[in-house]
């Protein structure tokens, strides 16, 4: 964290509404002491939180657009600092004369996530409350949002600072054991040091479960369905949107080109994408939209793996195929068309290789396969407490974790167990900022959009 010195004073100034043309779009403006500037908007000094109506001017005098100006007085804001927020019609030509004459005034154009940077910096939220207003716009799912909401609120970070308190308390007993050399061992059995040292790794466990779960939330899983012509890719894609979305019919080679469609399984967004049928072909528009499957395999975090019920996939073209699928995607083979043959829809499992037998038309067995694509993404229930985690919450509750655990093997020698325990919580806490570089900041925050 900065100290109130170097915190930034300047003004700064950004739509933040959506582009676009809409009822309402919002300026806000940023800085020290923004009444002169109110004033020269509007031409009246607005109450501290009060919604004031007025007519925008600019440097002429001339009315700009008319509607409401709000005024939140620092520190009493979302950023800290003196805020106002222009509340005026939702034209882009309109937003952006207000904007120009913001700029006029002496505001800059603000940088993408400046007006939550300056939150954070100011104190007004933590990093991983700052990273959930980002992940509350960016929310493709509601259970996402949901999810993102609590982090916003706090409730991630209050379980991290929590462990953090709980670190930082053992740690202390440990490091004052040491002063006492023929004692250590019976006074932190006394203490119930190691007893405090195992909750603390079960802790962290749990949340790393649930920041597991949560980033499932944020990205989702890319499923891709593979197969020769006519197994039934389509038909299986309209079973899994619930709609016809796209056209299937009897002439093999009918999908030319990959179909995306994004789906829900309890919360998780699987992205499904329908591709070309895998065949040897003189068709030149049929090759490249075969050339474009192989693509979206490499980037496949599941693969569908289509078969004829009645014809299995082990010979000619079909074990081609096979062998070319990369080894370390995960893969399930669907056996389409139980309907024809008489089949029943139920799961198979051979040498660690998972098979579902469905009809694609009917929709019978489809609910087994939606049940294979949860046990992929790794899903088990865990109520409403989920947590939005990015990468580098993960890679923080990993590193703690590894680091918690060395310290159960360093009981013998007490100077390393509590230097184990310093890197714990110098881990945990990077995902509230308390230990944050510059450039990590830099990052994290340009991935926002301006206005927030």
């Amino acid at each position: 964290m900065q100290s109130p010195a170097a915190r930034p004073r300047d003004t700064i100034a950004a739509v933040a509404t959506a582009p676009g043309r809409g009822g309402i779009g919002v300026v806000r403006v940023s800085g020290g002491d923004l009444l002169p500037f109110a004033r020269a908007l509007c031409g009246r000094e607005p109450q501290p939180r009060t919604a004031l109506f007025a007519r925008f001017r600019n440097e002429a005098g001339e009315a700009i657009d008319e509607g409401l100006l709000l005024y939140f007085p620092a520190p009493h804001s979302f950023t800290g600092e003196d805020v106002i927020e222009l509340q005026g019609h939702g034209g882009p030509v309109v937003m952006g004369m207000l904007l120009g004459r913001c700029l006029e005034l002496g505001a800059r154009l603000a940088e993408p996530g400046e007006f939550t940077k300056r939150a954070f910096l100011n104190g007004k939220l933590d990093l991983a409350q700052a990273e959930g207003v980002a992940d509350l716009i960016e929310a493709s799912t509601a259970a996402a949002a949901r999810s993102a909401l609590r982090s916003l609120s706090g409730a991630f970070s209050a379980e991290v600072t929590q462990i953090r308190d709980a670190l930082i308390d053992l740690r202390m007993l440990v490091e004052a054991t040491l002063d006492f050399p023929e004692e250590e061992l019976d006074f932190l059995e006394k203490a119930d040091a190691f007893g405090r040292l195992a909750h603390l790794r079960a802790r962290l466990e749990g949340l790393l479960d649930r920041a597991r779960q949560g980033a499932l939330l944020r990205s989702g899983l890319n499923v891709v369905l593979v197969g020769q012509p006519n197994v039934g890719k389509s038909s299986l894609l309209n079973q899994l949107v619930g709609e016809e979305r796209a056209i299937v019919t009897e002439i093999a080679g009918t999908t030319r080109d990959a179909l995306r469609e994004t789906i829900q399984l309890e919360g998780i967004p699987l992205h499904v994408i329908d591709t070309a049928g895998l065949r040897e072909t003189t068709d030149e528009v049929e090759r490249i939209g075969i050339a474009r499957t192989w693509r979206e395999i490499e980037r496949a975090d599941v693969i569908l793996r289509l078969v004829d019920a009645g014809a299995g996939a082990d010979e000619g073209e079909a074990a081609g195929i096979d062998a070319r699928l990369p080894q370390d995607v995960e893969r399930i083979t669907v056996h389409n068309k139980i309907d024809l043959y008489g089949e029943r829809a139920w799961r198979v499992e051979e040498g660690g290789a998972v098979g579902v037998y469905l009809s694609a038309r009917s929709g019978e067995g489809v609910d087994l396969l939606r049940a294979e694509l949860l046990r992929v993404a790794g899903w088990h229930a865990h109520g409403e407490d989920l947590v939005l985690a990015r990468e580098r919450h993960l890679q923080a509750l990993r590193t703690a974790l590894e680091h918690v655990g060395n310290a159960a093997g360093e009981v013998g020698a007490l100077e390393l167990f509590a230097e184990e325990l310093r890197l714990a919580q110098e881990s945990i806490g990077e995902i509230t900022g308390e230990f944050s570089s510059d450039d990590l900041l830099g990052v994290i925050f340009s991935r926002f959009c301006i206005g927030k």
